[in-house]
């Protein structure tokens, strides 16, 4: 019959032990909604970042569309070097026939003779009033030139003034007076459309 108060004493424990097990639940409980609470507060500086990297994003595209203009001019280089380099022969009669209009030549004319010769492009024929004014049109062609950096291969007649030749390497120019130029008629020997009406 001493067996209940034993009973009782264990009935104490158990409840002492349940109490203090109530008491560690809580803690734990604590600590559990602390974790919680610290991965909430992770992504704060996560949002933070956010809108930078959205302003990251949003300013790329504004520097490819700034690049784009940039490779835009690459068509025109090739379209360029497509059309190759000026022939100097057209530069070199413009230069020609401007340096003897300043000095007031006569009766200029041009000729196309590239496929009648080789030794020249085109022809350049006017006349001089006098020995003194064909000299002066034969040095200011070959002054000119000089000046847009083209050199002359030869000048011939200019001692006598009569029948002057400029070589313009690729371009000649004759300055004659107007009796040499009436004689020699170096239109009729080299103008390609009277040797067409010619022929036909």
């Amino acid at each position: 019959m001493k067996t209940p108060p034993k009973t009782k004493a264990s009935k104490k424990t158990v409840a002492k032990a349940s109490a203090k097990s109530k008491a560690k639940a809580p803690a734990r409980t604590a600590t559990r909604a602390k974790a919680p609470a610290k991965a909430a507060a992770k992504p704060k500086p996560k949002s933070k970042l956010g809108p930078k990297s959205k302003a990251v994003a949003k300013t790329a595209p504004k520097s490819a569309s700034k690049a784009k203009p940039k490779a835009a001019p690459a068509p025109k280089a090739k379209a360029a070097k497509a059309a190759g380099p000026a022939d100097p022969s057209v530069a070199l009669t413009a230069l020609a026939v401007a340096a003897l209009e300043d000095l007031k030549a006569v009766d200029i004319k041009v000729l196309n003779v590239r496929d009648l010769t080789t030794i020249a492009d085109a022809m350049v024929i006017c006349t001089g009033t006098s020995n003194r004014h064909v000299k002066s049109l034969a040095e200011n062609v070959v002054d000119l030139a000089r000046q847009r950096g083209f050199r002359a291969l030869g000048i011939e007649g200019l001692g006598e003034g009569e029948w002057v030749l400029v070589d313009l390497n690729g371009v000649l120019v004759h300055v004659m007076q107007a009796q040499t130029r009436l004689f020699y008629q170096l239109e009729k020997l080299w103008d390609m459309s009277q040797l067409d009406s010619k022929s036909a």
